[in-house]
């Protein structure tokens, strides 16, 4: 990429780094905005009214570097260290799977399920930078929100959101997806586990270079960690408590019978903004079930 002179205006800098990143990214414009938005601190709405603005010479120069990363494949969520969801921005890291707007639904279905009135029990597993767990809280006040998860760094970012947003009703439990809920029942358990196949064709190399292994892929089958939550949420629902899973666009057939063979009622998917089903929840009906 040349580079940038300090008589350089934000829209040749954003039409040059565009080209290159033409190349490598089908949102390449849009990449290149979020990034001259990161450096500069103005926004998108900014550059498009004052194209001719004229960039300092140390904003441009950073700017080439964050693009140099985003041509290499780097994710334009962890270069910025945030991301937007459900209007809330995260911080965000390799530590974390980055938030995607799909992973909005299972916020919806569990949402669907709690009354704004109500004092209920969540459990988020697996919570990453906290998306779920966080998005539920900040829209149920009184619920009691637990975000889990196993690795230790994923929690502390967690943390760092959970202070960001001010929400006084979430905490954080170290363990493996139920584990940590010993003795306890929940009114909605919610997950986004990792359920892609060891071998999976589909998985996009940048994919699996940056973001964490451990929060993409299950296991050989990808069922391996959905297994793990179906068979264990019983003992850890209360009655009519609901279990509300988000999985691959081509599993959720086998996600039902499994959530029936199990004995969940009321089983249903769900479809995203492209029409794929993309979550499935079930209810429990109160049978005795230990733990």
């Amino acid at each position: 990429m040349p580079a940038v002179k300090s008589s350089q205006t934000v829209s040749d800098a954003l039409h040059t780094a565009t080209m290159l990143l033409s190349r490598s990214s089908p949102s390449a414009r849009l990449d290149a905005e979020l990034l001259l938005e990161y450096v500069t601190g103005l926004s998108r709405t900014n550059f498009r009214a004052n194209p001719e603005r004229e960039l300092p010479a140390n904003a441009g120069w950073s700017f080439q570097q964050l693009v140099k990363r985003r041509s290499q494949g780097e994710p334009v969520a962890y270069i910025r260290q945030q991301q937007e969801f459900w209007s809330l921005l995260f911080e965000v890291s390799p530590a974390v799977l980055i938030p995607r707007p799909e992973t909005e639904l299972v916020v919806e279905r569990a949402l669907a399920h709690i009354n704004k009135e109500d004092a209920v029990q969540v459990a988020d597993l697996g919570t990453g930078s906290g998306a779920i767990a966080l998005a539920i809280a900040s829209e149920r006040p009184r619920a009691a929100v637990t975000a889990i998860d196993a690795s230790k760094d994923a929690l502390e970012l967690a943390s760092r959101n959970i202070a960001r947003l001010q929400l006084t009703n979430v905490s954080l439990l170290h363990g493996s997806w139920l584990d940590p809920l010993v003795g306890r029942r929940c009114d909605v358990i919610a997950s986004n586990p990792p359920y892609i196949a060891q071998d999976d064709p589909d998985l996009a190399p940048d994919v699996r270079r940056f973001e964490p292994v451990m929060a993409l892929i299950s296991g050989r089958t990808g069922f391996e960690a959905l297994d793990t939550i179906i068979r264990d949420a019983p003992a850890h629902l209360n009655k009519d408590g609901w279990l509300v899973l988000e999985h691959g666009w081509k599993q959720a057939d086998a996600v039902r019978k499994r959530l029936v063979r199990a004995g969940f009622v009321h089983v249903r998917s769900h479809a995203d903004l492209a029409r794929h089903e993309r979550v499935t929840e079930g209810q429990w009906p109160g049978l005795a079930v230990g733990g």
